[in-house]
């Protein structure tokens, strides 16, 4: 699925959790001087809060800074506390409590308003964790309700879905994606996140096979460094990810989206992790040179 413009391959964009002590207008302008042609937004008290007295400005604000630095966006829903300041990550679409699932569900709908406000190429989510004296059965029905409710509400502003599968959690790799979207009937519009090194941590497959099984559902790509079997999100060159042969897939595919360096851990040195990132990345892209005869 293509939803993105027409453009000579992948966009280098970052995660503003990676900026959580930078004020927002600053860490697009820091991302813009950097190189960088996209941002992945994540909604929290600090960055857009989408409970805020002020969002209508907020978003004003933020459409004008975007539009002034020439990123592009992707809204991002996976904000630590900002539903639950005691639980991490929490409340899910697979909360026992109807509450809980009513409090997430109102978040992506909040999500979805906001990236039609920005015209966000899609917004990301993933599906949590179930509580403890959940059946299987049960979190899989909560989750399916849950992201077909958020469908419906997609389907009015026509905005793009971008579903993670994450380690740990109930949608943990892609092969339970493909599962999920097929119980919700196939939509388009519910498209993939692909983590690169969420590959290297549990998929089956080398990482750029990931890439290449991945491509028909391809909507939003993170990437960062990572160790095989240990979730741990690591600056470029210090997990095990070989990662020419990952770009190259992804420029082989014809993905043309934001490809999001994810290190929500590294704020307090934000700027030095972005600008190792770019030019990581921008190294392992090229093409490697013909050695001599």
């Amino acid at each position: 699925m293509n939803t993105h413009p027409a453009t000579p391959g992948p966009r280098l964009a970052y995660g503003t959790n990676g900026f959580a002590d930078h004020r927002l207008p600053d860490a697009l302008r820091v991302l813009a001087d950097l190189g960088y042609q996209g941002v992945s937004l994540t909604l929290d008290h600090q960055h857009l809060d989408p409970y805020a007295h002020d969002l209508p400005q907020a978003i004003t604000t933020t459409r004008r800074a975007l539009a002034d630095t020439g990123l592009a966006v992707v809204i991002e829903t996976g904000a630590r506390y900002l539903l639950d300041p005691w639980h991490k990550h929490r409340p899910t679409l697979l909360s026992a409590e109807p509450e809980g699932r009513a409090l997430r569900l109102d978040l992506l709908h909040r999500a979805i308003d906001i990236a039609a406000e920005l015209e966000a190429e899609a917004v990301h989510f993933w599906s949590g964790t179930p509580d403890p004296g959940t059946t299987p059965e049960q979190a899989w029905q909560r989750l399916v309700d849950g992201c077909a409710a958020t469908l419906a509400h997609a389907d009015t502003t026509h905005t793009a879905l971008a579903f993670e599968p994450e380690p740990g959690m109930l949608v943990a790799d892609l092969a339970d994606y493909r599962r999920l979207h097929h119980d919700l009937g196939r939509p388009d519009r519910f498209g993939l996140t692909l983590d690169i090194g969420h590959c290297q941590c549990l998929e089956p497959h080398p990482v750029a096979r990931c890439v290449e099984l991945a491509a028909d559902r391809l909507t939003h790509v993170q990437i960062e460094d990572m160790r095989r079997g240990t979730h741990e999100h690591l600056p470029f060159g210090t997990g095990e990810i070989d990662f020419p042969p990952v770009l190259h897939a992804l420029h082989n595919t014809g993905y043309q989206g934001l490809v999001s360096v994810e290190l929500p851990r590294h704020s307090h040195a934000a700027t030095a992790t972005a600008r190792h990132s770019i030019a990581f990345l921008r190294a392992a892209a090229l093409p490697k040179e013909t050695e001599p005869a």
